[in-house]
């Protein structure tokens, strides 16, 4: 009966959600205080927030952040999506940071014993193994999902990120030894007729979570892949793109408006998962920044190529303002 009395008193309903919310009082220190029960503190919380007698807010930007990831989530159907808060717009290296960071504390808690990773090159996989949970130790496998580019600074090299990451969370690693762009058909079936590559393909049935950035091609061309210092593409590859009307890559294969793989002379000698096979991946996660990469992410969900997007505000917010056609 005493504890009834109590629990119906908005005085000290008012009195214990100040003790709570504004003073930082646990709810045992709170019943030792008044000389109430926990339980009974617990019921004078709940009617001080039935009641209106205090009140919870979402502050700008965060609020904006978790509306901008639900009206994606539900425009393009997907499982999750990850908005990270503004950060400085003018420096897109902090904002591939912030996602990074997003994507790996994602992993940690999705990831398991039973699945197999797969991977694939770039700054932003790169940042996201620096800030693993080094005492992740989950016993899996880690996979290449395409081959090596010849010329890739070393640190975000796809065999060096495999064995990055398996070493953190103490899996297995597997990777292709050669490079990704082979000069013919022909020369890539002779790769993966190696057995170790026809040990790597098969994995690519098992893979159950993928992790990827993407480099976007409209409506500029500024994937790393056409940075000169890699020499991955020549002048007539590139001009092929163009007049297949690429619009980014992902896993280096390059892709169209609606997310379709560009019909060019690369789709078939280049040693990376297929789009078939990887769409077939149960969790596909790509990571992204900067709102230049806006229309290639339409592109991407458009095609069914991710299911997760973790990316930062002004990108979510761009994403929005062009996806009006995809209502």
């Amino acid at each position: 009966m005493k504890s009834e009395v109590y629990s119906q008193s908005t005085w000290m309903a008012m009195k214990v959600a100040k003790l709570y919310y504004i003073n930082g009082l646990t709810g045992k220190e709170i019943a030792s205080t008044l000389n109430i029960s926990p339980s009974t503190v617990s019921r004078l919380l709940a009617k001080a927030k039935n009641q209106n007698i205090i009140s919870f807010r979402l502050n700008a930007p965060y609020e904006d952040c978790l509306k901008a990831a639900e009206n994606i989530r539900l425009l393009y159907k997907l499982k999750e999506v990850i908005v990270v808060p503004a950060v400085d717009s003018t420096d897109t290296n902090s904002a591939r940071h912030a996602v990074a960071l997003e994507g790996a504390r994602y992993l940690q808690r999705i990831i398991d014993d039973n699945d197999v990773f797969g991977i694939a090159w770039g700054r932003t996989m790169n940042y996201l193994i620096q800030v693993l949970n080094p005492c992740l130790k989950i016993n899996n496998s880690f996979v290449t999902l395409h081959g090596s580019i010849a010329h890739c600074q070393f640190s975000c090299d796809v065999r060096n990120l495999v064995a990055r990451i398996a070493m953190a969370c103490g899996g297995k690693k597997f990777y292709f030894t050669p490079d990704a762009l082979v000069d013919s058909p022909e020369k890539l079936e002779e790769i993966l007729s190696q057995q170790q590559n026809q040990a790597v393909k098969k994995l690519f049935q098992n893979i159950t979570v993928s992790m990827t950035g993407c480099g976007s091609l409209y409506p500029e061309m500024d994937s790393p892949l056409l940075d000169a210092k890699y020499h991955y593409l020549s002048q007539k590859e590139y001009q092929e793109l163009q007049a297949a009307g690429v619009y980014g890559d992902i896993l280096l294969r390059f892709f169209d408006k609606d997310g379709n793989e560009c019909n060019t002379s690369l789709k078939n000698r280049t040693l990376s998962i297929t789009f078939d096979e990887y769409k077939k991946i149960p969790t596909k996660i790509v990571v992204a920044a900067d709102a230049k990469k806006a229309y290639t992410i339409r592109a991407i969900l458009r095609g069914h190529l991710a299911n997760i997007i973790i990316m930062d505000y002004s990108l979510a917010q761009k994403l929005l303002e062009i996806s009006g056609k995809d209502v």
